[in-house]
């Protein structure tokens, strides 16, 4: 199955939420007025795309009609996709590596966003990329969390470094650089507990990791990715606000997004925090992963095909 293919199917929920609000303004052959341009953009806000980013390609819309470069509905989308995939600059989306030496990835996000199916994710696609990649389950916080990662750790092939739960997490991120350099790892990727903005002593320990890897490995972490419920629309982006109160997020893991009917915040999401999404999750398994391409995205979003 191919990378179009994924996304359509990844995204069959929100595709038949938006082809059919969207068929409902945007009927075949009409012309455009004002009144389906005010209708367009009450569909774009139900459907999660943001107010930020909505109010901007909808002045991009009607200027296009002012000028008469569109005339008819079925013109809109076809013009809506490309002004979106104009959205993302092809840089904004590469992990950031390191210049020599382990690349380190710390992966942050509050409980049930999907935290530690997506590092699973994450390590599966890296070993597929060739790369020799080492998790440090720093997650001692909640019980069963060790358990789980080596158990993922296990399936996968992937090297761990753990200590008990309830151990010193900075310990953990320690042991985990020292081995990272050692064993001449690619990647290195720290997970931490799951945590919410009111939990203070767990922000704490994510900003102690934070320099116990900066102090061990000159420039790391390198990315700091942060984990967010694709279900969840519009608080995923108050979530993404919160945590960067707290520290410096470089890159988005949207996850659930096969779950979810929401799909549409991705437009959004960019442009109201001005973090890149890096990668979303597809599906419930280690190979259901993908790198966030703009143009296959917003494509799949708006097929009609069911081909």
């Amino acid at each position: 199955m191919g990378m179009f293919d994924r996304f359509k199917s990844g995204l069959t929920k929100t595709r038949q939420k938006i082809s059919s609000s969207f068929r409902s303004v945007l009927p075949f052959g009409k012309k455009i007025d004002d009144q389906i341009i005010d209708q367009l953009e009450e569909t774009m806000l139900v459907d999660d795309m943001g107010p930020g980013t909505t109010a901007r390609l909808i002045d991009e819309v009607r200027a296009a009609y002012k000028s008469g470069q569109i005339a008819e509905t079925q013109e809109i989308i076809p013009f809506l996709q490309q002004k979106i995939v104009s959205y993302w600059p092809e840089s904004d989306r590469q992990l950031i590596r390191a210049p020599s030496g382990p690349t380190v990835v710390l992966v942050a996000g509050v409980n049930g966003s999907g935290k530690t199916t997506s590092v699973a994710k994450l390590c599966h696609y890296m070993t597929q990329q060739g790369q020799n990649v080492i998790l440090a389950a720093c997650d001692t916080y909640r019980a069963a969390a060790v358990a789980q990662l080596t158990e993922w750790s296990n399936r996968l092939g992937v090297q761990i470094v753990k200590h008990q739960q309830g151990s010193d997490p900075g310990a953990v991120a320690y042991d985990a650089c020292e081995a990272a350099v050692s064993r001449n790892a690619d990647l290195l990727i720290v997970d931490t507990a799951g945590r919410l903005h009111t939990q203070q002593h767990l922000m704490r320990e994510l900003n102690k990791i934070e320099r116990v890897v900066e102090k061990k490995i000159p420039g790391a972490p390198h990315e700091v990715l942060l984990i967010l419920d694709s279900t969840i629309g519009q608080n995923a982006i108050n979530q993404a606000k919160i945590f960067g109160e707290h520290v410096k997020v470089t890159g988005l893991f949207l996850a659930k997004l096969d779950g979810s009917a929401k799909g549409g915040i991705v437009i959004g999401i960019h442009d109201q925090l001005n973090i890149p999404v890096k990668f979303v999750g597809l599906g419930e398994t280690p190979q259901d992963i993908e790198p966030f391409d703009p143009q296959t995205f917003v494509q799949a979003l708006f097929s009609t095909q069911e081909e």
